[in-house]
């Protein structure tokens, strides 16, 4: 009897975690320490489970624009989340690199996705444009990694980075990597991010 329940109880952690998502693509999750890891994003993120955080609001409005520019480019909606680890969907969050709006874009980066930006005009405060931007990006990085998890990995890294992390580490798998703490937590907190707003 008391293996049952055991049984039972394994069962339905294991359907738990059965069910996170990203891009359509699988997440090692009996891996104890990918539990652990969404345990804790989900844990920091359940302040947004309140329906009526300031976050859910912003989201019903913008994430079905920015969902469907993403599906214009053949990008998995997961990818609107992006945006929502990023900003909080907030244009005006800057990061102490100089990273900002919506996707936390660096200057350069902005501009090489045909964004303006200087001393008159930012266009990574523009959703459209910055999403068109955003898009065009996460493209690229698909079309370089083959893998839409590493491609969201290398949104927070850089490509470089994440190459030479690949080769160096001799791993084809986000989940395998080593990597810097933010990055190695990146992934994670998109997949919670989704969670919490889909089931609040």
């Amino acid at each position: 009897m008391h293996s049952n329940i055991e049984t039972a109880k394994k069962n339905s952690k294991d359907d738990f975690y059965s069910q996170f998502s990203f891009a359509n693509e699988s997440i090692p999750h009996e891996q104890g320490f990918v539990r652990k890891r969404l345990d804790k994003y989900l844990g920091k993120f359940a302040y947004l489970k309140r329906p009526s955080h300031q976050i859910h609001k912003k989201a019903d409005q913008l994430l079905p624009r920015i969902a469907k520019i993403l599906k214009s480019y053949g990008i998995p909606e997961d990818f609107k989340y992006i945006a929502v680890v990023e900003s909080s969907l907030n244009p005006q969050t800057t990061s102490h690199k100089g990273a900002g709006g919506y996707w936390q874009f660096m200057p350069a980066t902005a501009r090489l996705y045909g964004l303006r930006v200087n001393g008159n005009i930012d266009e990574r405060l523009d959703l459209i444009k910055s999403t068109h931007a955003a898009a065009k990006y996460l493209k690229s990085l698909h079309k370089e990694f083959g893998d839409w998890t590493l491609a969201a990995a290398a949104y927070n890294v850089g490509g470089g980075s994440l190459r030479s992390s690949l080769r160096r580490q001799k791993k084809d798998n986000y989940y395998d990597l080593r990597l810097n703490a933010e990055t190695a937590s990146y992934v994670y907190k998109i997949i919670s991010m989704k969670s919490i707003l889909e089931n609040s």
